[in-house]
């Protein structure tokens, strides 16, 4: 019986269902509200701009996942266990109940439910915090099916991959279609940042869609996945992880390039947006009235919904294996309603929170991504591990701070400070400099 498991192979059918599952994980609200408006804002700048946002949007998580599934799911290996549990701690509850599925919620009510109602405004207090009815209900609805779908984890692949995304994926080529066919406008005028640097203001707006980090954990979930449906060799993991992954940098290259593009040409229809929800929503009712609307609707509360069933379930199996005593189950429950109640903090306020730690947390990522591709270069991998991680935190701090407006103007002279990416170069030079380090000769006479 174990050797049958052991030699368990995926049908074509199978493979594409795990690719679409892994594309409908990543596409959720980040993915849907950047690019248009960062199209908006780059203007003309626009080719320079989409190819930052694409290094750190689809390029970053698709090499991610490739490094998860080369370390068998296990990239924090050669941290010490107190670092490497902090650092997944952290990472899991960024990209969950704090920032990330919250996010999602909100994004569905925004774009796929408030533009129906005809008076959104109702609220009420509870202890000194005021609440908005409509978005209270909606939470809980949304959340409440999240959960009731991540209670069964085993299901993903034949509820998600194979019924959710290919529905998807139908409205979104609509959607591109129209795009490229029935622009708004000309191009515009590039503004702010991207007038000076597009390419690196491109490459920080991608940090927003946090797919770097989701990728350190649906890596992870989607081998999980695989063990469920009986491929338990590592080698047949990784490589339809691999192919997973390839299917959904394709598919949110794709959905990015076309909302790129939706925002650059959106011209008057954008005048005022303060996050690209807003753009996306007036270029569909703009250019296709009521029915747009339903459809854009559609799209939207598929891709959060799908994104956050994949977190909460992600989530849930992590702080189960940390915490044995509570179940998996209860978790789900638990993380549900911490989401919905986060979701009610409001949308700008909670894009506005999350920008410092993401400037923190994810030098932190990437450097663990490049280590995990060098490990076997390293002749101490596991002083290379934690020295370069230790300094891409250091500078990533000073990033963070940066951003949540701390005046940082002691650090100025320092390489890309301005841009937000001081890490880059003290990170890098780190890695280039624990390829060179040789082992001390002296050490098997320690032993």
């Amino acid at each position: 019986m174990g050797q049958k498991v052991q030699n368990k192979q995926m049908t074509m059918g199978d493979t594409l269902g795990l690719g679409f599952m892994t594309f409908a994980f990543f596409l959720g609200a980040g993915n849907l509200i950047f690019p248009p408006l960062a199209g908006f804002m780059a203007g003309e700048n626009m080719t320079l701009a989409m190819i930052g946002f694409l290094i750190t949007a689809v390029t970053l998580p698709l090499i991610t996942l490739i490094a998860v599934a080369k370390a068998n799911g296990k990239v924090m290996g050669l941290l010490p266990a107190f670092a490497a549990t902090a650092f997944a701690v952290a990472i899991y509850i960024v990209i969950g109940p704090a920032f990330a599925a919250p996010r999602a919620g909100l994004v569905a009510y925004e774009m796929g439910f408030k533009p129906f109602l005809e008076d959104s405004s109702a609220t009420f207090m509870v202890a000194g915090i005021t609440l908005n009815v409509s978005q209270l209900i909606y939470s809980v609805i949304f959340f409440g099916g999240a959960m009731l779908l991540a209670l069964y984890p085993g299901k993903l692949l034949d509820s998600v991959g194979k019924v959710l995304t290919p529905i998807m994926l139908i409205l979104l080529v609509g959607l591109a279609a129209s795009v490229f066919l029935l622009p708004g406008a000309e191009v515009g005028q590039a503004v702010g940042d991207y007038q000076s640097n597009p390419l690196t203001k491109g490459i920080l707006e991608g940090y927003n869609t946090m797919d770097t980090l989701a990728s350190l954990i649906f890596g992870m979930l989607i081998i999980d996945i695989l063990r469920r449906k009986g491929v338990s060799d590592s080698k047949q993991q990784t490589k339809y992880l691999i192919r997973a992954a390839l299917i959904a940098a394709a598919g949110l290259a794709f959905v990015y390039i076309s909302l790129f593009y939706l925002g650059a040409t959106a011209g008057d229809i954008a005048v005022g947006a303060d996050n690209g929800g807003v753009i996306l929503t007036k270029y569909v009712n703009h250019e296709f009235g009521s029915l747009g609307q339903i459809l854009l609707a559609a799209v939207v509360t598929l891709a959060c919904l799908t994104t956050v069933i994949g977190l909460v379930t992600a989530c849930s199996e992590f702080f189960n294996e940390l915490f044995t005593k509570i179940s998996y189950r209860k978790f789900v429950v638990i993380i549900s309603v911490i989401c919905a109640t986060v979701a009610n903090v409001g949308l700008s306020q909670l894009i506005s929170i999350s920008v410092p730690v993401l400037y923190t947390i994810y030098p932190v990522a990437i450097a663990l991504v490049a280590v995990t591709f060098l490990t076997e270069k390293f002749a101490m991998p596991e002083f290379s591990h934690r020295i370069v991680l230790s300094v891409a935190l250091l500078f990533g701090v000073i990033d963070g701070l940066k951003a949540a407006g701390i005046d940082m103007s002691l650090t100025d002279f320092m390489p890309l400070h301005n841009e937000g990416m001081a890490w880059l170069l003290p990170t890098g030079l780190t890695i280039l400099a624990c390829l060179f380090v040789k082992k001390p000769k002296s050490e098997p006479l320690l032993n």
